[in-house]
């Protein structure tokens, strides 16, 4: 070959290698293909430098083409990026940029999400969300902390395992309680005694509870001594309760009856009925009238003690129900009590209290949440005393 036809061949070789070169460069910079553009911005790009990847779903799919500062102190630096036309139907609106490094002392480069199907494309030159970037000098930060506090762990550590050595020497030394049950067989043995001595004192006291109980309950419902307990009102106990309620209706009532206690008791301080005539008006208009509930509200006066003046005016109620039902036809489920205690300005101004039987039109709805459960027992701490001659 001659010299000519070799200097020929050696500068068309060149010339290729050289075209190759710059379509490899001008593929990775994206200079010969289809592009569009978009925008992000940062607060802080942490090191991040024109011409880095653009990644989408961890490929590289562009380039940073240029990275501009602010205009103000408060702006952010916005990224233009060059990215390949194919992945404009997987960067949707809701796409999200952030600045990832490759590895833990790598560059950096933008990676961008994926967008969901529902949003729409995104256009050439539009500015999408980004995420602030992790930087390593706050992990360092972050790393220092938590190795100070773990260090104070240790430490604290370290003197609690002191404190256990201490106590640990005392015990096997026999000081203190612990460290004579341990060093001291017969003293253990002499507790473990008391113990098993006093677990079976109370199962025996227990079972003697038991047995109590279950002798008054057979007493209770012994024909001949019946009538003692329901004289102190230990049977009845439980009737307090079962037509209680805790509050009037709302309704405006049909008519009121009302009547001083003195007028239909013994005494200031029992439930036992003296004269019922008066509460014969109340029970013949129940009677002979329909009506949605009637409710015994009964009150005592300010003086005495206020639990047992709350007991009194729930066993009064009852008595003047019991009444009612006894010698009037109507439904009884429609009479219901309300024993207030002591209140002021009381009809009798003796002390005694009042009864009032307040009458409410048909329709009337008590409450749920306002109905005391029935069979709940009453309080008994004074109940023997007012119930002690209210009925045989």
């Amino acid at each position: 070959m001659s010299r000519v036809a070799r200097l020929g061949a050696f500068i068309v070789l060149t010339l290729a290698i050289l075209a190759a070169g710059i379509f490899i460069i001008g593929s990775k910079e994206y200079l010969f293909r289809s592009t569009y553009q978009l925008k992000t911005q940062f607060e802080n790009v942490a090191g991040l430098a024109a011409g880095a990847d653009v990644q989408v779903g961890g490929v590289h799919s562009g380039t940073v083409r240029s990275i501009q500062l602010p205009h103000t102190p408060d702006g952010k630096v916005t990224v233009v990026m060059d990215l390949d036309r194919s992945t404009h139907e997987i960067i949707k609106q809701d796409s999200v940029a952030s600045i990832e490094t490759a590895g833990v002392l790598g560059s950096q480069y933008v990676a961008i999400t994926f967008g969901s199907d529902q949003q729409a494309e995104v256009n050439n030159g539009q500015m999408i969300q980004s995420r602030p970037p992790l930087q390593l000098s706050d992990l360092f930060k972050k790393a220092s902390t938590i190795l100070d506090s773990s260090q104070v762990a240790i430490m604290n550590a370290a003197s609690a395992t002191g404190h256990l050595n201490s106590v640990s020497e005392k015990i096997d030394s026999g000081q203190g309680t612990v460290g004579a049950l341990v060093n001291d067989k017969q003293l253990y043995n002499n507790l473990q005694q008391s113990t098993a001595t006093l677990n079976t004192t109370m199962t025996q006291a227990q079972a003697g509870v038991t047995d109590f109980h279950e002798n008054m309950e057979a007493l209770k419902q012994n024909f001949l001594l019946r009538g003692f307990f329901k004289k102190r009102g230990y049977e009845d106990s439980a009737a307090l309760s079962i037509n209680k309620i805790s509050a009037l209706p709302q309704d405006v009532p049909l008519k009121t009856f009302t009547f001083a206690a003195k007028q239909l008791f013994e005494n200031r301080d029992t439930a036992k009925l003296k004269n019922e005539k008066p509460l014969n008006a109340g029970g013949e208009y129940l009677a002979q009238n329909q009506f949605g509930y009637a409710v015994i509200v009964v009150s005592t006066g300010m003086e005495g003690d206020t639990q047992k003046d709350q007991v009194l005016s729930e066993a009064r109620a009852m008595v003047v129900r019991e009444y009612l039902v006894e010698n009037y036809g109507f439904d009884d489920s429609q009479v219901k009590t309300l024993g207030l205690g002591k209140q002021a300005g009381t009809t009798a101004d003796d002390g005694w209290g009042s009864i009032q039987i307040i009458i409410f039109p048909a329709g009337t709805v008590l409450p749920v949440d306002k109905l005391a459960p029935a069979g709940r027992p009453a309080t008994l701490g004074p109940l023997s005393s007012i119930l002690n001659n209210s009925k045989q």
